[in-house]
């Protein structure tokens, strides 16, 4: 009798945690960098955009993780 070792298995239990991990930091750094660029605008740039100063944090939650 053979027995085999299926290496895609081993491999499987490690990656997906690693690339659900890599997509939260992603998903992070978007919603930092969405933050730090929309808090460097002035009141009026952003009253421009239709935006006000309370709507940043939703503005780039949204921009992250989506609706």
């Amino acid at each position: 009798m053979e027995t085999t070792l299926n290496t895609n298995a081993s491999v499987s239990w490690f990656s997906a945690p690693v690339a659900a991990y890599r997509v939260r930091t992603e998903q992070y750094r978007t919603y930092r960098r969405t933050i730090r660029e929309l808090s460097d605008l002035s009141d009026r740039a952003l009253a421009d955009l239709g935006l006000s100063r309370s709507m940043i944090k939703s503005i780039a939650r949204e921009a992250a993780y989506g609706a």
